[in-house]
């Protein structure tokens, strides 16, 4: 029995010690492996930490962590969870433990916990020591540049491309805007340089790629963006935009990326997004097409670029490859007729392409004939336009902020082909149209009419240009003159153009589609030589037979809805009497240019609702009684009309707010100041003033003064033989003054009330605010200008033949009982200096000049020193340019130091070998 127990405790004794020599270890040091799990833990954290700062760094430079960095901090981070699972269970797991460890109350569960802590422990050493690493990052692994599908080469846009992909690359750049008309190829250039990443990457992480359109989803923009970063999948489409937005900024800020966003329309909150904005610092870049420069200026662009339509040349080489050569060469006709359509495309791409298409398959005379008679009579017949382009270019028309601009655009239809449309002109047919009211007060109303020029520019609807100021007349004897080449720069007057497919557009909506095709006539320039026939007249709305051969207006048409009818420049001779018997609702009337109409028809009373009317540039003599019967008149143009001997009865148009009669031949009396000072509510005068009996009857009546805008003084006779001419301080709403062959010596501000000069040295002194243009010209004794003082404003000074003139501000004159604090031309834009042989000083002392593009200067040989220093004129990409034709007087010019000699003469412009060669 002993030997039996004996045996069985030897047996459990040795199974014991087996168990403990293979698993023991587990619970028995517990306690220890546990202690120095804790510690090598604490190791591999502060070891992965200095990693991360190295990695970090590296980073920041552009390059990305190793494959093996990555598989290490994986590796760190999957043991740090275990770790902490297991010191979790800690207290637990030793509480099971007695006899010193050897012992559990649940041996199995201790021995599993003590073998993965043993395990771990183990991991952890051996990941401590793998942890040293040469090379912590390289190169970034880039994506692959999506390449947009185009065509391998653009057309007449090579250079707008080099200058973009340069631009974009610059270091300070981090946005770019390409603007421009619909149908113009803004897309196909952001495409090319999409396309150039996939050859430079110039170290980008990701090029990316987003179509926005008219409609602007910023969580489809969000989708996109992390479709092509490789954020999107299960979990993104569950999260909200703004958890969308902080997961893109938190992985784009550590990247360096280009994002690209064709056709927006407004403002892109990249925050929103969750864009990071790009700047100098991060690298980053951005760049996007829109139609607007307003969405540009919104997106912090100081200098979009524009993309313009093609020079003809180059339009034609796209429409060629279009059409493609076997056509071409079909008919020897065909390349000349070619070469016509394509022009009628006017340069847009988009109708190069579509219309090139078209007559890809037209292999015949005829074909190319009837194409060109289409194009020029009603384009939209043409195939495509209606369903290809008009519809892309109308989202422009659409996105117009109210109905208001919108019928301002239409207006602009009204004007030929690639017509000139002077912004003034422009404005007064809508003040007269209603579409802009002018009932509380003309200004206003002419001040919203340039804001909504200005947003149609901005909306590449419109071109904004330059012309000469039609009022500025040349003579021959003026043009035989070498300072002509001088007197043909002023160009002061601003315009603009309407792109021919964007007119065809206006017409087609204008026509609602094309469905009222008669509701808006225009047949302007197009050579005709009598009203055109029209099926149903009453629903004409707007006709323009503008620049036509129309000698007589015969007949009575019922156009019962007719608001606007423009007749100007058709050879218009004769007006029947019954022509406006049925015109109820017509307010808008221009008869202009017609150098032969002598007198209207008693009928044009009929016109009862007429607010617009524009005799100027005609032969009337008088103001006929019909006329004289629209009480509804608002504006009432008479310039430039030679033959008009009176303008008696004028007062009984008592509604007239706009009467002009600059260049008019009537003679003032006192008669007609008193005519003019009967109405009530003028707010704006033009008048040339012959100096005769009526002219301080004018200057003394503070009803026209106060409202006369344009003011040109000239002799009657012999002339007038004054000392002086006392412009009253009434006159605050003087924009154009002029004077020409008049004897006078000095041209003051007077209060005519008190009989007082206005005293320059006083800065609360009454100032011509709104004078921008000024023209003197041969009068014989003027010496000084100071009066100028007083014109904040001015923008234009031109003078010629002025020979006793010495300075034009003087110097006594303008520091007049204490130094003056006003300095002049901060405004001025242009100075023409022009036979002023005594001409010694503009200024005394050297002026900013901050706003002065040019100087032009002919035989001023007195004129040594011009009022400049190296700080005048504007700064800049454009100076200052001084034009002159006399090399000699150049040559002899004193300047205030070197720098300031320096500056200019880089800047001058001598016209005298233009000169040489007119002659």
């Amino acid at each position: 029995m002993g030997n039996c127990f004996s045996t069985t405790v030897e047996f459990w004794t040795t199974r014991i010690n087996l168990w403990l020599v293979d698993n023991g270890g587990y619970t028995h040091n517990l306690e220890k492996n546990l202690t120095a799990l804790e510690k090598t833990m604490e190791d591999l954290k502060a070891k992965r930490d200095t990693l991360l700062g190295r990695v970090k760094r590296e980073e920041d430079r552009g390059l990305q962590r190793s494959a093996e960095i990555k598989v290490w901090l994986t590796r760190v981070e999957t043991i740090e969870k275990n770790v902490n699972e297991l010191l979790s269970a800690r207290n637990n797991e030793l509480e099971r433990l007695y006899l010193c460890g050897l012992c559990s109350n649940d041996l199995i569960t201790s021995n599993l916990y003590g073998e993965a802590v043993f395990s771990t422990l183990r991991d952890g050493e051996e990941l401590k020591c793998s942890g040293v690493f040469d090379v912590i990052a390289d190169q970034p692994q880039t994506s692959e540049v999506v390449q947009r599908q185009l065509q391998p080469t653009i057309v007449g846009q090579e250079i707008m491309l080099d200058e973009a992909w340069e631009h974009l690359r610059k270091d300070g750049v981090g946005i770019m805007g390409l603007y421009g008309m619909g149908g113009v190829g803004k897309t196909t250039l952001l495409e090319q340089i999409n396309n150039k990443f996939s050859e430079e990457r110039c170290g980008f992480d990701f090029v990316i790629w987003v179509v926005v359109s008219k409609e602007l989803h910023v969580e489809k923009i969000q989708d996109e963006v992390a479709r092509k970063v490789d954020l999107g999948g299960g979990e993104w489409k569950e999260k909200e935009k703004t958890q969308k937005a902080d997961v893109l900024f938190t992985f784009l800020k550590k990247k360096k990326f280009v994002l690209f966003l064709d056709d927006i329309w407004e403002k892109v909150e990249l925050k929103e997004i969750g864009i990071p904005f790009p700047t100098a610092q991060n690298g980053c870049k951005l760049a996007f097409t829109t139609r607007s420069q307003d969405v540009c200026a919104h997106m912090g662009v100081k200098d979009p670029m524009e993309v313009q339509c093609l020079e003809e040349n180059k339009a034609f080489d796209l429409f060629q490859k279009k059409v493609g050569p076997i056509t071409l060469g079909s008919d020897p006709d065909i390349p000349d007729l070619a070469r016509k359509v394509a022009k009628k495309c006017c340069g847009l791409p988009l109708a190069l392409n579509v219309v090139g298409e078209t007559m890809s398959c037209k292999r015949t005379v005829q074909e190319w004939r009837h194409a060109i008679d289409v194009l020029t009579s009603y384009a939209v017949e043409f195939s495509g336009m209606e369903d290809k382009i008009l519809p892309l270019l109308k989202y422009s028309y659409d996105n117009l902020k109210g109905e208001q601009v919108k019928s301002c655009l239409l207006y602009c239809a009204l004007f030929p082909e690639d017509a000139v449309i002077p912004n003034k002109k422009l404005i007064d047919y809508w003040i007269g149209e209603g579409i802009i009211d002018g009932s509380e007060c003309v200004e206003k109303a002419e001040n919203e009419g340039y804001g909504i020029i200005s947003s149609l520019v901005r909306a590449s609807l419109l071109r904004e240009c330059r012309i000469r100021d039609p009022t500025v007349r040349m003579h021959d004897a003026d043009r035989a003159h070498p300072a002509s080449l001088l007197m043909e720069v002023q160009v002061i007057e601003y315009a603009v153009r309407m792109h021919d497919v964007v007119r065809e557009m206006a017409l087609w909506i204008a026509s609602d589609l094309g469905k009222q095709k008669e509701a808006f006539i225009v047949r302007a320039g197009v050579g005709l030589r009598e009203i055109p026939k029209v099926k149903n007249w009453k629903i004409v709305r707007k006709m323009s037979l503008m620049k036509n051969q129309i000698h007589h207006l015969a007949g009575s048409a019922e156009c019962f809805e007719l608001t606007t009818l423009l007749l100007q420049d058709t050879s218009l001779a004769k007006i029947s009497s019954g022509f406006f018997n049925s015109m109820p609702k017509l307010v808008v009337l221009d008869l202009s240019d017609n150098r032969a109409l002598s007198e209207l028809p008693e009928g044009i009373s009929k016109l009862v609702s007429l607010q617009y009317l524009n005799l100027s540039w005609t032969a009337i003599t008088h103001l006929c009684t019909g006329l004289l019967q629209l009480i509804k008149l608002i504006h009432l143009d008479l310039r430039e009309t030679y033959e008009l001997s009176s303008i008696a009865g004028i007062s009984s148009l008592h509604n007239l707010k706009v009467l002009k009669l600059l260049h008019s031949a009537f003679l003032w009396d006192l008669d007609a100041v008193k005519e003019l000072e009967s109405l009530e509510h003028l707010e704006i005068f033009d008048a040339r003033l012959e100096l005769s009996q009526g002219f301080q009857q004018f200057l003394s009546s503070h009803r026209i003064t106060s409202c006369t805008r344009s003011v040109e003084f000239r002799p009657c006779g012999d002339g007038l033989h004054s000392s002086e001419i006392s412009l009253p301080v009434t006159m605050d709403k003087l924009c154009d003054f002029r004077i020409e062959d008049c004897s006078i010596s000095e041209i003051k501000m007077v209060n005519i009330e008190t009989k007082t000069v206005s005293p320059l040295h006083n800065p609360r002194s009454p100032r011509f605010s709104c004078l921008s243009k000024v023209d003197i010209k041969s009068c014989k004794y003027l010496r000084e200008l100071t009066f100028l003082m007083f014109a904040p404003n001015l923008k234009s000074l031109y003078l010629n033949n002025l020979p006793e003139l010495e300075d034009i501000i003087n110097k006594e004159k303008a520091c007049e009982g204490k130094e003056s604090k006003i300095v002049p031309f901060r405004k001025l834009l242009f100075l023409w200096l022009c036979d002023l042989p005594e001409l010694k000083n503009i200024y005394w002392s050297p002026l900013l000049l901050p706003c002065l593009e040019k100087i032009s200067v002919y035989n001023c040989p007195s004129l040594k020193k011009l009022p400049l220093n190296s700080q005048s004129g504007p700064h800049g990409e454009y100076g200052l340019i001084i034009e002159y034709i006399e090399f000699k007087w150049f040559d002899g010019l004193e300047w205030e130091d070197e720098a300031t000699k320096t500056r200019f003469v880089h800047l001058s412009k001598p016209l005298k070998g233009i000169y040489e060669s007119r002659r």
